[in-house]
């Protein structure tokens, strides 16, 4: 079975029990997971090592997975040369602690040099997109949406910043053969929403909110069955 999820922002411990909820299993089950792994949460570094060991589990990146190795290579590279950071980087990085990567770096910190290289290595390695078929129907999997929209847009050709700054508007029909998941956007009731995945035109919003409290969300893409861990 193919599944997917999205925003678990660094909560390992939701992500291990929606795995035995599924009852996910490493020799036939695929699970995508459409960026935001990391920040806020705890246990970054917990879900990175669990996901880089399973074959099957593919992550996309997020702004916050791509902000993250930004920072945590530039504090690489200033812990390996011993040099003071320029005043553009420290503001940068104090953005980033300010908004949600305080624990990401603070773990990320007790790894040692090997276990560190491999968390730059598996962050830096995450695509912007995929594009799956399941059970006859054609997925395009991101993590938040695409800038500037047109039909015929040329993905591959596309910034980070053009999947991470215009979030999927779910009344828009974008493509007529493809069905857009994304997370990103949060369907939580402190957000306006339910709390619940949402269908819309032609996508599905998958973010229920686990950052701030509400609850994991993932979809099963063979039968559209949904599945949460609050």
């Amino acid at each position: 079975m193919t599944y997917a999820v999205a925003n678990l922002h660094g909560n390992y411990q939701k992500y291990s029990e929606l795995l035995q909820l599924i009852k996910f299993n490493n020799d036939r089950d695929i699970l995508y997971v459409l960026g935001d792994i990391v920040d806020y949460g705890t246990e970054s570094m917990e879900l990175i090592g669990d996901m880089s060991i399973r074959l099957n589990v593919y992550p996309i990146a997020g702004e916050h997975d791509y902000k993250a190795v930004k920072m945590l290579s530039g504090f690489e590279k200033m812990l390996k040369s011993g040099a003071s950071p320029d005043a553009d980087f420290v503001t940068e990085m104090t953005e980033w602690v300010k908004d949600g990567g305080e624990p990401t770096l603070s773990a990320y910190r007790e790894l040692d040099a090997d276990m560190r290289e491999g968390v730059i290595d598996y962050l830096s390695d995450m695509p912007l997109y995929e594009e799956v078929e399941v059970g006859g129907k054609t997925y395009l999997l991101l993590h938040a949406g695409i800038a500037d929209f047109t039909p015929d847009v040329d993905l591959d050709s596309l910034s980070p910043d053009d999947f991470f700054s215009t979030p999927i508007d779910p009344q828009n029909k974008y493509f007529d053969d493809k069905i857009i998941i994304a997370g990103h956007t949060s369907t939580a009731e402190d957000n306006g929403g339910d709390g619940k995945i949402f269908h819309g035109n032609g996508t599905i919003i998958i973010d229920c909110g686990l950052a701030f409290g509400g609850a994991l969300g993932c979809i099963r893409l063979e039968d559209g069955r949904e599945f949460y861990v609050r």
